[in-house]
């Protein structure tokens, strides 16, 4: 395809992603200060879908989560909402965090400890005026969490519960406003290994019997291979790999992709590869390619060996899109990378 073919494709292509998305990010860009703390992304969740969105602290992840919420503003770009833009109007922001709803990592700071399960799985209820009969919709609501019988825990406090079950009540209370999309902000993390599984598991189920969409926020690409349809990998405040969960996390092509991979005892046999260099500061974006002062692949001269250092140097590669399959932003020639 020609440059003025790939041109011509891209807005069509734009809005055929856009108009089949739950919930999408287009050119984002958000800044506190000098900070970029998200430099131009493009994401799109499929209806349900789960996408894991992975990186390391200070990545980006959560202020791109935050606005895909409808909480931060972005100062470039758009957010769409099942295929029509969002509206920060009051009363259009009211109607849009019924329908798309925060999961928090730490369920017991989450839950007020003076209120019982009943009126934390409530709360959500009485703040937006759903009407109906509230006492049938939390029951319901605990049910589908898997606290059953839902009378039982009723009255119980967040000191009552396990970690577990504090967990259950938090997507309880998500689930009685009926949302098409669930934006959990690592949602295990918090959890004992024997119970992350079981949160996991509901977190699918859900998605089967309602259709739910998903964008999970974690560092754990062990959690996103055990949840995730697909994996976008963000670094520096740009996502640089993207494609189906078992292409990206079995034949990652990212150099950063496959350093988070290598410390994975389950998913490589080789030596974990560590990153030198400083963590990332959104502050201060380096020239070039933003993963080159940490690149393995650049410090090991294999880009100057595949003639690609010099653009590593001068350019920094190219947004990856919102749609399309297995991307990597790269200029080594063995990772399809971006120009």
């Amino acid at each position: 395809m020609t440059r003025q073919e790939k041109t011509a494709a891209g807005p069509a292509a734009s809005r055929a992603v856009e108009a089949e998305a739950a919930l999408a990010a287009y050119g984002v860009h958000v800044r506190f200060g000098r900070a970029r703390a998200v430099d131009g992304v493009e994401l799109a969740l499929g209806m349900g879908e789960i996408v894991a969105l992975v990186g390391e602290s200070g990545c980006g992840k959560t202020s791109l989560a935050r606005t895909l919420l409808g909480l931060v503003r972005p100062a470039e770009g758009r957010v769409s909402v099942a295929g029509r833009p969002l509206s920060y109007r009051k009363s259009a922001l009211r109607a849009f965090r019924r329908d798309v709803q925060l999961v928090l990592q730490d369920p017991s700071g989450s839950l007020n400890p003076r209120h019982t399960v009943y009126d934390a799985v409530a709360e959500g209820l009485r703040i937006h005026r759903v009407a109906g009969d509230e006492r049938e919709r939390v029951a319901e609501a605990l049910a589908r969490a898997g606290l059953r019988p839902p009378e039982r825990f009723f009255l119980r406090y967040p000191h009552e519960l396990s970690g577990g079950q504090r967990q259950r009540v938090v997507i309880a209370g998500a689930l009685a406003l009926e949302p098409s999309v669930l934006v959990a902000d690592e949602p295990v993390s918090s959890l004992d290994a024997s119970v992350r599984g079981e949160i996991l598991e509901l977190l699918l189920k859900l998605r089967r019997e309602l259709g739910l969409s998903v964008l999970v926020v974690t560092h754990d690409l062990g959690l996103a291979w055990n949840i995730a349809d697909r994996v976008a990998v963000m670094y520096l405040g740009r996502i640089v790999e993207s494609g189906p969960a078992a292409e990206v996390l079995l034949h990652p092509k990212h150099p950063y992709t496959k350093a988070l991979l290598s410390v994975l005892p389950d998913v490589s046999d080789g030596e974990p590869t560590v990153l030198t260099g400083e963590a990332p500061d959104p502050s201060r974006i380096p020239a070039g390619c933003r993963f080159r002062p940490r690149c393995p692949a650049y410090a090991s001269g294999e880009a100057t060996r595949a003639g690609v250092a010099g653009r590593c140097e001068s350019a920094d590669p190219a947004v990856l899109p919102a749609g399309g399959g297995h991307l990597s932003a790269c200029f080594l020639p063995d990772t399809g990378g971006t120009s």
